[in-house]
């Protein structure tokens, strides 16, 4: 058995990549330790044109690039649930991409795929390490004043709901100067590198991503049965 697990991330959209690359990254790591053996891990990027293709469609054509570019062996597969379960999105595109990937040439495509499915969006696994979320922003206020007190699952649009926290943050003249020039934008890279994947495994969207790599390890043989 291969010592070496070499992953591919293909995501959503361009900013969701800043944040889950480490996060994925970090969590493989983790499962990994758990591993027979020692195990390294490493993560690429994988990228393609999506222009005019389905999700179906982008998802074989990443699995092809991923095997063809950098000879993959699991492949993540992010899309968000943009709703506060995620039935209707494992059913209606990643169920069928799966059953369609499972039916491809070994040889040409990289057919062990991980989903990755926030509830909502990607933005709620930022606001799960609430603490620092305030931090990055430099804002000082309650969880409760800020709307973050329960589970980030539950938040409508948790996009636009850490961009109105920026907002408040700017009001606030003691941070006004540090934050003047602050967007969402800056918060994707410093928050997946920096967040605690023990505040992760309170959402249920998470719990199920790693456990699905912990699944499919398992069937690859590395993972303790």
């Amino acid at each position: 058995m291969s010592n070496f697990i070499l992953a591919g991330l293909f995501t959503e959209g361009t900013t969701d990549v800043k944040f889950l690359s480490s996060v994925v990254e970090r969590t493989l790591e983790d499962v990994a330790f758990d591993c027979k053996g020692d195990i390294e891990t490493s993560l690429e990027i994988i990228s393609i044109v999506k222009t005019n293709l389905s999700f179906n469609e982008q998802v074989l054509e990443a699995s092809r690039v991923a095997l063809d570019k950098f000879g993959i062996l699991l492949l993540f597969i992010h899309t968000d649930s943009d709703n506060f379960n995620d039935e209707i999105i494992f059913q209606s595109k990643i169920l069928p991409a799966q059953e369609l990937l499972s039916a491809q040439d070994n040889n040409t495509f990289c057919k062990n795929m991980v989903a990755i499915v926030p509830i909502q969006m990607t933005e709620s696994w930022m606001i799960a390490d609430k603490e620092l979320l305030k931090s990055e922003i430099g804002i000082d206020k309650t969880d409760a004043e800020l709307g973050i007190h329960l589970n980030p699952e539950f938040i409508n649009n948790p996009k636009n709901h850490i961009e109105q926290i920026i907002r408040i943050s700017k009001e606030d003249v003691t941070k006004r100067r540090r934050n003047k020039g602050l967007n969402i934008s800056d918060l994707y890279q410093i928050i997946g590198q920096k967040i605690e994947l023990s505040e992760l495994e309170k959402l249920s969207s998470y719990v199920k991503f790693k456990q699905a790599l912990i699944d499919k390890l398992k069937e690859l043989n590395f993972y303790h049965q």
